[in-house]
C-alpha cells in the first residue's frame, strides 16, 4: 500500500491532484469553523443539543458546521438534494431525458441546471432558517438587515462548497462533492470515539476497558467489511456479439458482460428513509413539542432513532421496522429510475448483442428485470442491516455518536471510487493500482 502510494506520488499529475485536493479540504474545514456574523454559536449548540439523535446524521454530513452555525452551515446538502431532484425530473421531463442521452454536452447542461437549483434551495433553506431564528430570538439583532445578511452568508457558503467540490473533480482526484462530504463525516469521528471512551471505558478496570474496546472495534470492523462487500458486489450478465462480414473480414463475435451492482442505489435509499423519519422529530423538537403523552407522541417517539431498541420501551422499536421497509422500498424506487432494462435490451439488439439463452428484445428486458429485482432485494436487505446495526448498538448500550452505518457506507463508497480513479490513472502509466494489492 505505502509502496503504491509512493509510486503514485512520483506521477506529477496525480501528485498535483492530491495536493490540490488536500488544500481545498483545508479551506472546507476552516470555513466550517468560521461563525456567521451576528450569530452566537453557543446559543445554537444549546438549541440543537436538545434535538438528540435526530440531528446526528445531519451533524455528521455537515462536519458540525450546522451546529456551530458557521458560514458552511448548509454545507453541500442543498447540492445533494438538487442532484436527487434532477435525477427524478429526468424521468418525468422528456427534455431532460434527451439531455441525459446527449453524452458530455448533455451532462454539462444538466450540471448547470443543478447549480441553479442548488442556489434556489439554499435561498429557501437559509431564508426559512433566518426568519425562524429571528422569531425565536436566537439572533443578536432581529432586524431585516441581519436576516438578509444571514441568508446571503449561508447561501454563499453553500455555493462556495459546491464550487470547491467541482474544482476537486476537475483539478484534483475526482469525486469532489463526495470527498467534501467524506471529510465532514471524518472530522466528527475523533469526538465520537472520545464519547465512546467516556461512556464505556473511562474509570473502569483495564480488563473491562480492553473488552469494551475490543467489542467496539469488532463492531466497526464488521460494519466496514460488510459495506465493502456490499459496495463491490455485482452480478455479471454475459453478453455475446454476433459476427458480421465486412468486406472479406469477420468482425464482432466478442464476449463481454453487463455489470449489475448489488447495491445499485448506494446510500440514497438510506438518506431518503432518514429524511422521512427524522424530519417530524426535528420540527417537533424545535417547536418545543418533543415530549408528552398520547398517541401522537407515541408515533413521534417511534420515529426517533434515539428511542429504538431501548430495553425499557421496546414498543417504540416498531419505528425501526418502518425504517427498514422504507430503505428497501426506496432501493427499488431509485433502481427503477436509474436503470432501464428495456433501453439496455434495445441497445444490445441494435448492436447485435444478446444474452446467451435469451432472445433479444423484450425477453432480454424481462430477464434483466428479473435478475435486477433479485439482487436489489439482496442489496437492500444488506443496506438496511448495515444501517440498523449501529442504531441497535446505540439503543442497547446508550451510545451517543454521530457516525453510523450510513456514514460508513458513504466513507467506504467514496474511498473505493476514488481509489479506482487513481488506479486507472496509474494503469495508464504502467503502475499497479491500489485495489490490486
Amino acid at each position: 500500500m505505502f509502496k503504491t502510494l509512493r509510486d503514485a506520488l512520483k506521477i506529477k499529475d496525480i501528485r498535483k491532484g492530491l495536493l490540490f485536493t488536500f488544500f481545498m479540504l483545508i479551506v472546507v474545514r476552516l470555513g466550517s469553523q468560521l461563525p456567521v456574523p451576528g450569530v452566537s454559536s453557543d446559543v445554537f449548540e444549546q438549541l440543537f443539543s436538545g434535538v438528540g439523535d435526530a440531528m446526528n446524521f445531519f451533524d455528521a454530513v455537515t462536519g458540525g458546521s450546522f451546529e456551530q452555525m458557521s458560514v458552511f452551515a448548509l454545507n453541500i446538502t442543498p447540492y445533494i438534494t438538487a442532484s436527487i431532484i434532477m435525477q427524478l425530473l429526468t424521468i418525468a421531463i422528456p427534455k431532460l431525458e434527451e439531455l441525459q442521452r446527449d453524452g458530455e454536452d448533455g451532462r454539462k447542461k444538466i450540471n448547470k441546471i443543478t447549480r441553479y437549483v442548488t442556489v434556489g434551495l439554499s435561498l429557501l433553506e437559509s431564508g426559512a432558517m433566518a426568519i425562524g431564528f429571528s422569531r425565536g430570538g436566537y439572533l443578536e439583532d432581529s432586524g431585516a438587515l441581519s436576516i438578509i445578511l444571514l441568508i446571503a452568508v449561508l447561501t454563499g457558503g453553500s455555493a462556495v462548497l459546491m464550487w470547491i467540490g467541482e474544482q476537486i473533480t476537475e483539478h484534483g482526484v475526482g469525486n469532489g462533492i463526495s470527498i467534501v462530504l467524506v471529510i465532514n463525516i471524518i472530522s466528527r469521528i475523533p469526538s465520537d470515539l472520545a464519547t465512546l471512551y467516556e461512556q464505556f471505558m473511562s474509570g473502569k478496570t483495564i480488563p473491562k476497558q480492553v473488552l469494551a474496546g475490543a467489542v467496539i472495534a469488532a463492531i466497526i470492523i464488521a460494519v466496514v467489511v460488510l459495506v465493502v462487500v456490499l459496495q463491490c458486489a455485482e452480478r455479471k450478465i454475459p453478453v455475446q456479439y454476433s459476427q458480421k462480414l465486412q468486406g472479406r473480414r469477420q468482425v464482432g463475435g466478442n464476449n463481454t458482460y453487463i455489470p449489475l451492482k448489488v447495491n445499485t442505489g448506494g446510500v440514497i435509499p438510506v438518506i431518503f428513509a432518514q429524511s422521512i423519519m427524522q424530519t417530524p422529530v426535528i420540527i417537533a423538537t424545535l417547536l418545543g413539542k418533543q415530549s408528552g403523552t398520547g398517541i401522537g407522541y407515541d408515533i413521534l417517539y417511534s420515529l426517533s432513532q434515539s428511542r429504538w431498541f431501548d430495553p425499557e420501551n421496546w414498543k417504540y422499536s416498531v419505528g425501526a421496522v418502518v425504517y427498514i421497509l422504507l430503505i428497501i422500498a426506496f432501493a427499488f424506487f431509485y433502481t427503477t429510475i436509474s436503470f432501464n432494462p428495456l433501453e439496455i435490451a434495445d441497445n444490445l439488439k441494435k448492436r447485435g448483442g444478446f444474452v446467451p439463452g435469451i432472445r433479444p428484445g423484450k425477453p432480454t428486458s424481462d430477464y434483466l428485470t428479473s435478475v435486477l429485482n433479485h439482487i436489489v432485494l439482496i442489496g437492500a436487505i444488506g443496506l438496511a442491516f448495515v444501517s440498523i446495526l449501529p442504531i441497535v448498538f446505540n439503543g442497547l448500550f446508550n451510545a451517543d455518536v454521530s457516525f453510523g452505518g450510513t456514514s460508513i457506507i458513504i466513507i467506504v463508497g467514496v474511498i473505493v471510487e476514488t481509489l479506482k480513479q487513481i488506479e486507472s490513472q496509474m494503469l495508464v502509466r504502467n503502475y499497479k493500482g491500489f485495489l490490486s494489492e
